[in-house]
């Protein structure tokens, strides 16, 4: 179990109980499994199959990106973009032209500006999949993780990513933050969520998963992945766990590269596979894909989305999985290394895959599958698998009876008021508290009302209004503080410093955001010049919680860790400084020390409470 090492009092049981009663409200219902089907269901899909020519039957099998807020009239920018990408106009066109079973949203295509355009646009695609001969309704998905990969922001409730939710440690928060953007992603009209991410993060250098995932504890991981599936699926969308077989010990990102993950077999059964078994037991709908190397389970090195050893015979006759597999994007460098894009969907198939998704040529792409049936290299029969898992998938949540939504939902679910009460609650669960030597905090308004708030500016996910430090200054404004804000970047200049050291002066204290420092970071450099003058420096990592191994010795006051600098994790840690929440999180990751990595500087569990 966690530990929790206590600076002054504990929390007493009666707080816990009331903190309990007061969320019980929002307890998700029983899951089910979409994929699940029973014999006349089956007989009907495979009826549908049946009438489809062979090139609408290779279209069900894409789920594919396509520009603009609309289905049928987008702006002229991304009507642009669709004829340079995939050669089409409009998302209509693209399913009238490929017959694609599903379609990707993403906040950059400018498929989610605001909620009831993301239904429209739902609503859109779905006329135009009906409009289709067969009537076969679409999977629209989305990655909505939460935390730092959001795809659909303020109003719509935004909730802790898996790290924090990993430092709260509940079982019934993780469930209830799924259940909560579930139901919110099923009245936009998104049907397949991409998450949770069932990685273990074992490797503090992963430059692609880090706070993504819940944790470096197997069975901790296990456990809150098996709780988002529920969560998620319980609201009636589809839960998908990601990334198989594993990608958390890696320190190379697979959108730029082909990763290598050295795990024994044995390494592998305890580390990577018990999230993904859990998954599976919770009865999971889809699994996506690694694009990683695992020399151990696949000698041949090739990625395990196209490892037919990794795909069908771990995953679907070991591990028992009979639902659908997805790739990870097939436009990510790690799955292009070693064949062309035109052979690459090919080999997905051929390994076990179901959905192919987002290759960079659409065309090639589709026109490969074609081919590849017609030769005879992938059966008829072999692909007809596939679609009545995906069938199967759509009719589990059905799709096929009402695929439309409402502007009324809209109103009634997106950001309600409910939900945003419970996501702030959950994350005041989450920050944590690292460090403390002093007893600074709680700081008091009485004698630490003027306050500075410096540091870093990530680029933004769709979860924030604006620079950290301006979400920090606001919520430390609303809870009576004076609170100036000034972005000094995630890699300040001296200029940007000597500004910062200077707006110090007749502060009562300085709350620095830092964002992956390393030991030549210049915010370490930001960070000892605020302490050379005098005033109370507190630090939260807004993102890794590795960032105080660093910071160690610089005579820092105070550090917390946020795990993201999304609003609801920012105000969390505001509250907390404040005194207005108990830091309750405990580290769901080790920190070694930044002088010796052999060391740990702060166990899993370790958290201070006031």
């Amino acid at each position: 179990m966690p530990h929790r090492t206590s600076r002054r009092t504990l929390l007493t049981a009666t707080a816990a109980v009331t903190a309990a009663a007061a969320t019980g409200a929002l307890t998700p219902p029983a899951v089910a499994s979409a994929h699940s089907t029973n014999a006349s269901t089956d007989r009907r899909l495979r009826r549908i199959i049946a009438g489809m020519s062979l090139e609408e039957k290779v279209g069900q099998l894409f789920v594919m990106r396509v520009y603009g807020h609309s289905a049928t009239d987008p702006d002229q920018a991304d009507v642009d973009a669709n004829l340079k990408e995939i050669g089409v106009r409009t998302a209509a066109e693209l399913i009238s032209t490929y017959h694609v079973g599903g379609i990707i949203y993403f906040t950059w295509a400018h498929n989610t500006r605001d909620p009831h355009q993301i239904a429209d646009l739902s609503n859109g695609l779905q006329r135009a999949a009906l409009a289709e001969r067969h009537r076969v309704p679409l999977l629209v998905s989305t990655d909505q993780e939460h935390g730092i990969v959001c795809r659909v922001g303020e109003p719509a409730t935004l909730l802790p990513g898996a790290m924090a939710l990993g430092a709260g440690g509940s079982r019934s928060d993780t469930r209830r933050a799924a259940w909560i953007a579930g139901t919110e992603l099923a009245a936009l009209g998104i049907n397949q969520n991409y998450a949770p991410d069932a990685d273990v993060n074992v490797n503090p250098a992963n430059p692609v998963i880090g706070v993504r995932s819940f944790g470096s504890d197997p069975d901790a991981v296990a456990d809150l992945v098996a709780a988002q599936v529920k969560g998620y699926q319980g609201a009636g969308i589809a839960s998908t766990a990601k990334h198989f077989p594993g990608h958390g010990d890696t320190n190379t990102d697979s959108h730029t590269g082909l990763p290598v993950i050295n795990h024994t077999r044995a390494q592998w059964e305890e580390l990577d596979a018990p999230p993904f078994r859990a998954a599976i037991r919770a009865r999971i709908d889809s699994i996506m894909t690694a694009h990683i190397v695992v020399p151990a389970l696949d000698p041949s090195e090739d990625p395990a989305t196209l490892s037919r050893p990794i795909l069908t015979g771990i995953l679907r006759e070991e591990l028992g999985y009979d639902g659908v597999v997805v790739t990870d994007s097939l436009g990510m460098e790690g799955v292009r290394t070693k064949y062309g894009d035109d052979r690459v969907p090919v080999l997905a198939l051929l390994a076990g895959v179901d959905q192919l998704l987002n290759p960079p040529n659409l065309s090639v792409a589709w026109n490969a599958v074609l081919e590849a049936v017609r030769s005879g290299e992938i059966s008829e029969e072999r692909i007809e698998e596939s679609i009545l898992r995906i069938l199967r998938l759509k009719s589990g949540l059905g799709l096929f009876r009402d695929p439309f939504v409402s502007h009324r939902g809209v109103e009634r679910t997106v950001g309600s008021r409910t939900h945003r009460a419970a996501a702030d609650r959950i994350a005041e669960r989450t920050t944590t508290l690292l460090a403390d030597p002093g007893s600074l905090l709680p700081l008091s308004r009485r004698t630490h009302r003027n306050l500075l708030v410096v540091g870093a500016d990530p680029a933004s996910p769709s979860g924030t209004t604006g620079p950290p430090t301006g979400t920090l200054a606001h919520a430390f404004g609303e809870l009576g503080f004076s609170a100036r804000a000034l972005s000094t970047g995630t890699a300040p200049n001296q200029a940007k410093i000597d500004e910062a050291v200077a707006a110090a002066e007749g502060k009562d204290a300085v709350v620095v955001a830092t964002y992956n420092v390393t030991a030549s970071s210049s915010q370490r450099t930001l960070v000892t010049a605020l302490v050379a003058t005098g005033v109370p420096v507190v630090t939260v990592a807004i993102r890794n919680p590795y960032d105080v191994a660093h910071l160690t010795g610089t005579g820092v006051a105070a550090s917390l860790a946020a795990y993201s600098w999304t609003d609801v994790e920012l105000r969390a840690a505001a509250r907390v400084i404040a005194g207005r929440a108990e830091p309750e999180g405990t580290l769901p990751v080790p920190v070694q020390r930044a002088d010796d990595p052999t060391q740990v500087l702060y166990p899993v569990g370790h958290g201070l409470s006031y």
